[in-house]
C-alpha cells in the first residue's frame, strides 16, 4: 500500500533531508524508507532528550550526517558525494520564544541556511525537485478571519516569523533568477517550491515552548498545565497530513516541474481551528486526568513575547491542483498523539516496537489516503 502512494517516484531515489533528527524530519524519514528511497540525513544532533530520531532508530535505515546548515562548504561536500535527486529543506530554528532570545542564531540558521542549501542545489547536476518547509507564520499576520493565500504578503512580528517570511522571498528569487521556469529544460532541471503548515502536533516531538509538548511534560509528571494564551487560535493539524502533501507535491515536480513549482499552503480544515484552552481541555479527556491552570506572569509586557491572536490557512491551491486533503480532524488528531505519548510514558515500547508504530501509523493513514 505505501509503495503505490505518489506514483512509485521515491522508490530507488536519493533523496536529501535537512533536520531530518527533528520531530518532522524522523517522521519523514521513516515515510520516505518506506517508500523506498535512499535517504540521506543533514541535521544538527537532536535538540531534546527523549527525541523521536533516537527512540525510532530510524537512523539505522538512513545515511545520517551531523552538520550545520550554516556549513555552505560541507554542505556542497555532501551534494558531490551523494549526488540527491530531491531535496526537502525542514532545518530551522522553528521556535517563536528562543528567536527573542537569540535572534541572531534564528536569521543565521533560517536566512543564510535556506541561502547555503539553495546554493548547493544550484551547483549540484544531480538535484530535480527541491521543497523547502517554511511556516504559516511567514505571512504578515493582519488578524484576518478568512486563511491567508499563497499570493498574500510575507511579513512577521518577531523574529521567527520574520526569518521564514525572508526564506520565502528567497526561495521566490532563486526560482526568479535561477531555476526558471520559462528556462526549464534548456539552462537548468530544477523544480523549486516551498511548503507552508499551520502548528503540526504527533507523537514524539519534545521541543520547548510548544503546546502538546508541555501538556505532555507536565501530565506526565502530574503537574498542571501551564498555559499562556487560552483564547488563541491556531490552524492545529496532524503531522502526516502536511507530510503527505509534501510528498504528493514532490511527485508531482518530479514528473512536471513547471506546473508545480511555486509556493504552497497544507493547512487543516476549518473544523480545527481551535483555541489554546479548547485543545488543552482535549489533552486532558484523552490522557484520563489532569488540570490547567492560566500563566500570569509580572511584568507581562516585559517576560510575554507578542503572539498573534488569530491564524488560518487558505489550502484551496492543494485541494484544487493537487488533490490534496486533510485526512485527521484535530479531535482525531489530538486523540492519536496523546495515545502515543500514553503508550510511549506507560506503555514500555522498545525501540523496533516505536519504529513499527510509526509505519503502522503511515499504512493506516495511507489507507485513507487512497480512499480519499
Amino acid at each position: 500500500m505505501i509503495m503505490k502512494l505518489f506514483h512509485d517516484i521515491y522508490k530507488g531515489k536519493r533523496v536529501l533531508i535537512t533536520g531530518h533528527t527533528g520531530f518532522k524530519g524522523s517522521w519523514l524519514s521513516v515515510w520516505l524508507s518506506e517508500l523506498g528511497a535512499d535517504i540521506i540525513g543533514y541535521a544538527l544532533k537532536p535538540s531534546t532528550t527523549p527525541n523521536l530520531f533516537e527512540i525510532s532508530s530510524i537512523s539505522k535505515k538512513i545515511t545520517s550526517i551531523l552538520g550545520d546548515i550554516r556549513d555552505l562548504e560541507k554542505l556542497k561536500s555532501i551534494f558531490k558525494k551523494h549526488k540527491p535527486e530531491i531535496v526537502f529543506h525542514l532545518a530551522a530554528q522553528s521556535l517563536v520564544r528562543y528567536s527573542y532570545r537569540e535572534p541572531v542564531v534564528t536569521f543565521e540558521t533560517n536566512v543564510m541556511g535556506t541561502i547555503n542549501l539553495l546554493e548547493a542545489c544550484r551547483h549540484s547536476p544531480s538535484v530535480r525537485v527541491i521543497i523547502n518547509v517554511t511556516s504559516d507564520k511567514c505571512y504578515e499576520n493582519k488578524g484576518w478571519i478568512w486563511g491567508y493565500r499563497e499570493n498574500d504578503p510575507m511579513g512577521g512580528y518577531d523574529p521567527y516569523s520574520s526569518s521564514k517570511g525572508c526564506t520565502e522571498l528567497i526561495t521566490n528569487a532563486y526560482r526568479n533568477a535561477f531555476f526558471n521556469l520559462q528556462e526549464y529544460g534548456k539552462t537548468h532541471n530544477i523544480a523549486l517550491s516551498s511548503v507552508r503548515a499551520g502548528n503540526i502536533i504527533g507523537g514524539g516531538d519534545w521541543a520547548e515552548d510548544r503546546l502538546i509538548p508541555d501538556c505532555v511534560k507536565a501530565l506526565s509528571k502530574n503537574k498542571k498545565i501551564a498555559i499562556r494564551n487560552p483564547k488563541s487560535t491556531r490552524p492545529w493539524q496532524y503531522v502526516l497530513d502536511p507530510l503527505a502533501g509534501y510528498l504528493l507535491l514532490g511527485a508531482s515536480m518530479y514528473k512536471d516541474a513547471v506546473k508545480y513549482s511555486g509556493p504552497w499552503n497544507f493547512g487543516p480544515s476549518d473544523d480545527s481551528l481551535l483555541t489554546v484552552k479548547e485543545i488543552v481541555k482535549l489533552v486532558i479527556k484523552h490522557w484520563g486526568n489532569g488540570d490547567f491552570i492560566i500563566e500570569k506572569l509580572r511584568h507581562e509586557k516585559l517576560r510575554q513575547p507578542h503572539e498573534a491572536k488569530l491564524l488560518k490557512l487558505d489550502a484551496s491551491k492543494a485541494y484544487t491542483l493537487l488533490g490534496w486533503k486533510p485526512i485527521y480532524n484535530i479531535y482525531e488528531a489530538v486523540k492519536r498523539t496523546i495515545h502515543w505519548y500514553k503508550e510511549f510514558y506507560y506503555g514500555k515500547r522498545r525501540e523496533k516496537d516505536i519504529y513499527d508504530s510509526m509505519v503502522g501509523e503511515i499504512m493506516g493513514y495511507s489507507t485513507r489516503l487512497k480512499k480519499k
